[in-house]
């Protein structure tokens, strides 16, 4: 009789624990999936504000290369004159590439119109700029970072680096032309039957 209480309470403590286990992988399952609602939510929210985000970088800094551009266009004896002043290699030649790379590459970058491949010479004349111009701060990147950040180059290098990244978003004129091109694939793609052989 004693065995039989023992072996009763043995099988009561396992049924228990497996109801207790059960019960606790339920409510662990329901935080679980909880958590990655509330995190799918949060986050379609924030990537709602993907393309405002890069339609401003793209438009403001697109502006300020373009107006960058103009003003060397404008003045290229003083840039000749400075390029020479920094031992850069064909300072004629330099000037009218950097001055038009500057102006052409803002308004393409303004309209979102081949805003990745026109990213590429921007990041590369950002970097020239803090190589030659800015060398000092480019040199205390990880010294003294405030000096790399105040350095002139670092906002539009980072502008251009965020667009070359994440490219220009919806609002611009490469999602536009996507659309239009993937119509019109689409429509041109339409099934022919097989000719019936007479």
């Amino acid at each position: 009789m004693v065995s039989g209480l023992v072996e009763m309470g043995m099988d009561l403590r396992v049924t228990f624990t497996k109801h207790h286990r059960i019960s606790r992988g339920g409510k662990v399952k329901k935080c679980v999936e909880l958590f990655q609602a509330m995190h799918s939510w949060a986050f379609n929210k924030v990537n709602l504000m993907q393309s405002p985000f890069l339609l401003a970088v793209r438009m403001y800094w697109g502006w300020q290369f373009l107006q960058a551009g103009y003003g060397k266009l404008g003045n290229l004896p003083k840039v000749i004159d400075f390029f020479t002043s920094l031992n850069i290699p064909h300072p004629a030649f330099n000037a009218h590439l950097v001055a038009y790379t500057e102006f052409i590459g803002g308004a393409l970058l303004f309209a979102g119109l081949a805003s990745r491949i026109v990213a590429v010479p921007l990041v590369i004349n950002m970097t020239m700029a803090y190589i030659t111009a800015d060398r000092e701060a480019l040199a205390s990147i990880f010294s003294d970072p405030g000096k790399f950040y105040a350095a002139d180059p670092y906002t539009f290098w980072f502008a251009a680096i965020l667009v070359l990244i994440f490219g220009p978003g919806s609002f611009s004129l490469d999602r536009v032309i996507s659309y239009v091109m993937n119509r019109r694939k689409t429509s041109e793609t339409v099934l022919v039957p097989d000719k019936v052989k007479a």
